[in-house]
């Protein structure tokens, strides 16, 4: 089974199931069973040996991943101290105050996700934590929330030079190779995230809904948000102290400029090494873990120097931060351990061989397909980096930069809009599993009433990238690919859009 289709079923198996069952933990185990009975040969022991020592221990071992995690507890208690303290609901009153749209309500989440670039976690627990009161108010359903920040989170990171992706990308260019020029130079060609947000924006302006997502904004309105019989995660507790607007405000800022400084601590900024090769040697998760502990204990003085919150209310944000991720983790720790699976039976090796068989034949018609096959590869597994870490290395093989082939940039960039259309999709991606957190949605909800939006993209980009390998014309075919968007949303409007419209106004 060993680098053949069955690789990816492990992963194909969770996804079926956490779509038709609407159940993602036990979807999740069975897929990580399915891969470890695959490995082990049906072997009884060799199964429980693969699943726990060498997937959930290995995982929860792995430095990157325990960051992650720490990252996302102490995340959680910001969040709860901010919610305590009040200054979320005041932010959303504020905000209610001055925003008098669900439109502009939108427009100011896909805003604050653009601005918001540095990292794809951190970007989802900040939006959400800063928007969810703002969008409560506006009767904005959960998962549309959720779509918005997932949607700004990865296709934003993937464009934004100064980044933890651009980073990543970087880190995959064969040696001698200026891997943040080749990030930089592929961004115009990065089809899948430039058309995400014109959807993005188009989808707010025509105030265009379908799918799932149509049956939970029409529900929003009628003052159910989740449109799922048993929410996730606990209703917001009621705050504690009187706080304001600065109470919100202040501690993203510190957050922001805390954990940037991380970043390029962790990559030797404050050791000579300059801004811009701090961020491309940085370690994410050192970086986001502390700049969110900075940040948290700037919060708590902050509020207690205020008497916003006295010390014993501080502390019981602790457990309350905690309980709040618990869901988020326990999706993270199964969707590693399903990845791991994957890995180990060779998905990597399986998806290189189908690159490489067609890359002679089917020339022009190349970055369309290997876009497909990031996809593909992406969903299976869940991982935009390791797609990344596959197929840019594969692309340059038959395309060498030296040549000055450009369809060697436009295959690189198909590999990274590819990955990142996957991620956007894959219910076992950690993006998506962080967007849910992020919007106190139902994990399943969310995929659900985003794949079509997703899809929608997906195809524009396909089509995009067939003009691209032809005219080789980044602008030219970027701007095609426009215009195909804006029809396609304008159609849709046409189609089904108007009644909505009209009950959403």
């Amino acid at each position: 089974m060993y680098a053949t289709f069955w690789s990816l079923v492990p992963a194909l198996v969770a996804i079926i199931l956490a779509l038709t069952t609407k159940e993602v933990y036990s979807s999740l185990f069975i897929g990580i069973i399915v891969g470890s009975l695959f490995y082990s040969g049906f072997n009884f022991f060799g199964t429980l040996d693969h699943i726990f020592a060498e997937g959930m221990i290995a995982q929860l071992a792995d430095a990157y991943n325990a960051g992650i995690l720490v990252f996302l507890v102490f995340l959680g208690i910001l969040v709860a101290l901010m919610n305590k303290a009040g200054g979320s609901a005041a932010f959303g009153k504020w905000a209610t105050e001055h925003v008098h749209s669900r439109a502009g309500v939108q427009l100011a989440t896909i805003a604050l996700g653009v601005i918001i670039f540095i990292d794809d976690y951190f970007n989802c627990l900040t939006v959400g934590s800063v928007m969810r009161p703002v969008t409560d108010r506006q009767k904005i359903s959960r998962a549309k929330l959720a779509y918005l920040i997932d949607a700004t989170a990865a296709p934003v990171c993937i464009i934004a030079p100064i980044s933890s992706w651009a980073a990543a990308v970087s880190g995959f260019a064969p040696e001698g190779t200026n891997g943040l020029l080749l990030f930089i130079r592929a961004i115009p060609y990065n089809y899948y995230a430039l058309l995400t947000i014109v959807m993005m924006i188009c989808l707010v302006l025509f105030k265009v809904e379908y799918g799932p997502m149509a049956k939970h904004e029409k529900n929003a309105l009628n003052g159910d948000l989740f449109t799922v019989a048993a929410p996730p995660y606990a209703k917001e507790e009621t705050p504690e102290g009187k706080g304001g607007v600065i109470d919100l405000v202040l501690p993203i800022i510190i957050l922001i400029i805390s954990c940037i400084g991380g970043m390029i601590y962790s990559g030797g900024f404050f050791s000579g090494a300059g801004f811009v090769n701090a961020f491309a040697d940085s370690d994410a998760s050192v970086g986001l873990v502390l700049g969110s502990f900075i940040a948290l204990i700037i919060t708590l003085l902050f509020y207690m120097i205020r008497r916003v919150l006295n010390f014993r209310a501080c502390m019981s944000c602790i457990t309350e931060g905690f309980k709040a991720m618990v869901p988020a983790i326990t999706i993270l720790v199964l969707a590693w351990s399903l990845k791991s699976m994957t890995d180990s039976l060779g998905a990597a090796e399986y998806v290189a061989n189908l690159v490489n068989s067609g890359a002679e034949s089917l020339l022009y018609f190349l970055p369309a397909i290997i876009f497909l096959i990031a996809c593909g590869l992406s969903f299976s597994t869940g991982t935009s980096w390791g797609t990344f870490g596959i197929l840019i290395p594969i692309t340059l093989k038959v395309f060498p930069l030296e040549g000055g082939n450009p369809l060697a940039i436009i295959c690189v960039s198909a590999c990274m809009a590819g990955a990142v259309c996957g991620d956007h999709c894959s219910p076992i991606s950690d993006t998506t599993i962080m967007s849910s957190a992020g919007a106190q949605c139902d994990h399943i909800a969310h995929v659900s009433t985003q794949l079509p939006y997703a899809l929608t993209a997906a195809a524009v980009s396909f089509v995009t990238y067939i003009l691209a390998g032809f005219v080789q014309n980044a602008i030219l075919a970027l701007i095609v690919g426009i215009v195909l968007m804006v029809l396609t949303m304008f159609l849709l409007h046409k189609m089904g859009g108007r009644e909505k419209a009209q009950s959403l106004q």
